[in-house]
């Protein structure tokens, strides 16, 4: 009788286990100068580690910072290292990741928000339709012609994908978005510098 072969009892023979990926945000604050961002972003690619979204912008002129906000994906200790690293880079000054502070304080998760430009174009039915629609999720009409709108809507990012989603069928032809924008919540500053 024929039975399976079972490797052999080994400490080179782990079953793997996946660690489960969670979506974070972290805010880090940087000097507003060239390459700083490639860098940022640098370590997220080297890592092979994909950026759902970014944005970045000077928050304080006269002290040439900027804010970075990025949410990404991957598993606790994983996103724990990429902070240690950033901090590590120069021009960093702070990074906080929001959702691991926000759930330290007992709260829902940062505040995060995000806007986007969907242009609509129909006729007819649609055409009113997507007016009816824009009007439900309070979404504001940006430019309009015979033929097309262009909507704002700022949100959630799950507001606006469910927006997006709708739109599809009644004529959706092009989506512009921000990126998540994104604080913690209370009274004290998560980032200072």
């Amino acid at each position: 009788m024929n039975t399976p072969l079972q490797p052999p009892a080994s400490a080179y023979f782990f079953s793997e286990e996946k660690e489960k990926t969670e979506s974070h945000t972290l805010s880090i604050v940087v000097d507003n100068e060239p390459g700083v961002l490639a860098r940022v972003i640098g370590m997220f690619s080297g890592r092979g580690y994909n950026i759902e979204s970014l944005t970045v912008s000077e928050t304080e002129h006269t002290k040439h910072l900027s804010r970075i906000t990025i949410v990404t994906r991957g598993a606790p200790h994983v996103i724990e290292q990429l902070i240690s690293q950033l901090d590590r880079i120069v021009p960093v000054h702070r990074v906080v990741d929001l959702t691991r502070t926000a759930e330290g304080l007992g709260e829902d998760g940062p505040i995060e928000r995000e806007l986007a430009l969907v242009k609509v174009a129909g006729l007819g039915d649609n055409r009113v339709e997507a007016l009816r629609l824009s009007d439900a999720f309070r979404a504001k009409v940006v430019d309009s012609n015979t033929g097309h709108f262009v909507f704002e809507i700022t949100g959630k990012s799950s507001k606006i994908e469910k927006f997006i989603q709708i739109m599809a069928p009644l004529g959706l032809v092009e989506v512009c978005r921000t990126g998540v924008a994104a604080m913690s919540r209370g009274t004290d500053p998560v980032i200072e510098d």
